[in-house]
């Protein structure tokens, strides 16, 4: 038996630095809930706050937090009603974390070390009561294990970390146990909603962290022979049907994307954890992945015959709330943010440093608005919708034209700041850009909006063609 906790179905990667064309560390997922569900951009100022106590929402969490609460980013949700899911940023130590999907449980782990359902630590509380208060990804991971290990969790999860030297990837498997394993620099991870992480070696700390007493909890009840290798995701993962729709396929696109070279299945419980690319990691290679369907595969959602015949379920999905890539380089970080389903959206490199969120990505609620960057985005997928075939083309055109011009306004902003000592000058710069840099997406969007509910006109069943000759 097997144990679904949690509300959020997401895909993630991540990339070492001598994987990627630019030697960049880049982490990066899609946060999916609802097909109508609002995601909004923060720039959370550093602060001082006397008796800092947070309380969850979601369930009876508590914890008490360091007065100090350094700047971050984060992309909240439209309502705070079921919690906060602030679920990735920076901070201003350059650090990054994105709080990711809700793993599948092993039920035979949860019957030894249950979840603690009314007080452990939720997705929604992870970023707001760990990034502010770290200073490295190995701080972030022994500050959120020791949550889980005092705490307890409240549902099995995958936390991405980075900073500008390494990523790691943090999986809690049960009540208090979790693992971490840092991303080889010449490789990078697919993640799905599976436990992932394979082999741990308990002697390697430049690679792994885990819970106290982790590996006797296991030997103690049984749940693996001591005289084998600790295999995290055949301890404590799944290895289900279900898996072999929803998640193993997702993990097996991104590889084949990625490293064409190995010849993979995608109902195979085998695929690697880690893997090598064929070719150096461009930040838009890694966009290709999370904002995949299929594409070119005999399983494509967009294609006629798969009309409510999915075979697979696919990385980017009609759930998708936002898709982001945290990417570091030295002291340079872009926070590559693309509201609504990433393959009908576009990828804004913002600044995370900004003090001023621009305008629209403000707001944003349940029901639709125009002055909405999640809505504006939402829209025009929408109406691609109607019909993909048709319409996609002017949608393709439109991200094209919006990331060519992103990118060039970008790299005219960080010429700007290379020279730039004055902290109070570089805020006004990437205040200028993040402004600029949105306005450009929210233009092209709405253009494309306009262009597309124009030539939907023609296609109302109403229409009546009346023969010339008569």
């Amino acid at each position: 038996m097997i144990k679904k906790v949690g509300r959020s179905a997401c895909t993630s990667i991540l990339i070492g630095k001598k994987a990627t064309i630019d030697q960049s560390i880049i982490i990066g997922r899609n946060e999916d809930c609802k097909t109508a569900w609002p995601k909004h951009l923060a720039f959370n100022q550093h602060k001082v706050k006397i008796n800092n106590i947070f309380k969850s929402k979601a369930n009876k969490f508590t914890i008490d937090l360091p007065n100090e609460i350094f700047s971050y980013s984060s992309t909240p949700e439209w309502t705070d009603q079921y919690g906060l899911f602030e679920e990735d940023g920076f901070n201003e130590y350059h650090v990054a974390m994105s709080a990711t999907e809700s793993a599948y449980a092993n039920e035979r782990v949860l019957a030894c070390d249950p979840f603690n359902e009314e007080t452990g630590i939720l997705e929604e509380a992870m970023i707001t009561v760990v990034l502010p208060y770290i200073k490295t990804a190995r701080d972030g991971i022994k500050r959120l294990g020791n949550i889980v290990e005092t705490h307890g969790a409240a549902e099995a999860n995958g936390i991405l970390f980075a900073d500008k030297n390494e990523a790691w990837y943090m999986e809690i498997g049960s009540g208090h146990h979790w693992v971490a394993q840092r991303i080889p620099d010449d490789s990078y991870a697919v993640v799905a909603n599976q436990l992932s992480i394979q082999i741990i070696d308990f002697n390697d700390s430049d690679n792994f962290m885990y819970s106290n007493n982790i590996n006797k909890f296991v030997i103690d009840h049984n749940l693996w022979p001591q005289d084998k290798p600790f295999d995290f995701r055949r301890i404590f993962g799944t290895h289900d049907d279900s898996d072999l729709t929803y998640n193993t396929p997702r993990v097996w696109i991104g590889q084949k994307i990625l490293t064409p070279s190995v010849s993979n299945q995608p109902q195979s419980f085998e695929l690697p954890f880690i893997q090598k690319p064929d070719y150096p990691i461009s930040i838009e290679d890694a966009q290709r992945v999370l904002s995949d369907h299929y594409n070119g595969t005999p399983y494509d959602l967009t294609k006629a015959k798969n009309v409510n015949n999915s075979t697979f379920r696919p990385i980017s999905i009609a759930t998708t709330q936002e898709s982001h890539f945290l990417q570091l380089k030295d002291q340079n970080m872009t926070q590559w943010l693309a509201l609504g389903i990433a393959s009908q959206s576009v990828y804004i490199p913002f600044y995370p440093q900004g003090t001023i969120v621009p305008n629209l990505f403000k707001y944003g609620k349940k029901e639709y608005s125009a002055n909405s960057a999640y809505w504006i985005f939402k829209l025009a997928g929408t109406l691609v919708d109607r019909n993909w075939t048709k319409y996609s083309p002017y949608l393709i055109n439109t991200q094209k034209e919006v990331r060519y011009t992103l990118k060039k306004i970008r790299y005219q902003y960080d010429q700007k700041l290379v020279n730039e000592t004055q902290q109070n000058k570089v805020i006004d710069i990437v205040n200028q850009a993040n402004k600029e840099m949105a306005q450009v997406a929210i233009k092209a969007f709405k253009k494309l909006i306009s262009q597309l509910i124009t030539l939907q006109t023609a296609d109302s069943p109403l229409s009546f063609k009346i023969d010339p000759n008569l």
